[in-house]
């Protein structure tokens, strides 16, 4: 099953909850407490996230973490890359492969593929999207973004 992992969910609702406060400033434990995360998960997440430049922090009594850019400039993979690393479906998705039957492998170049289309829609849903109602997520744009991807990468 292709899942996310938890960090990853959690990270997701600790950005969102930081585009929700409208650019204000706001504390660990006021995130933990709009997200109910634990305080501990959403601090470890945040320095991630800070790390990243995803979020920025600023210390002292008015102190606390706000988004690094725009919402609408962070897209699904980044937040993936940052908190879980590149999506690889299969080992022989990604640059650093160990596998060792990858020589002798018929389906691997079929996998890559799905990974590339995976990748090309995460990059095209924004923090910004994840921030709004599912239903107003642009799926319809999004699926003739996988087609064209699909098609392309078949002719490569």
């Amino acid at each position: 099953m292709l899942r996310i992992s938890r960090i990853t969910d959690y990270g997701t609702m600790i950005l969102v909850h930081l585009v929700a406060s409208s650019g204000q400033v706001c504390s660990a434990s006021d995130v933990a407490a709009g997200t109910r995360v634990a305080l501990p998960t959403v601090q470890k997440i945040l320095k991630l996230l800070t790390r990243s430049g995803l979020v920025v922090s600023s210390r002292g009594a008015e102190g606390g973490y706000s988004l690094g850019k725009p919402a609408d400039t962070i897209s699904a993979a980044d937040i993936l890359d940052v908190l879980d690393g590149p999506v690889a479906i299969t080992e022989c998705s990604h640059s650093d492969s160990q596998c060792e039957l990858e020589s002798h492998c018929q389906v691997g170049g079929s996998w890559q593929k799905i990974n590339k289309a995976i990748r090309v829609a995460l990059d095209e849903i924004t923090l910004a999207d994840l921030a709004r109602p599912a239903r107003e997520l642009p799926v319809q744009g999004l699926t003739r973004g996988i087609t064209r991807t699909v098609h392309r990468i078949e002719r490569e």
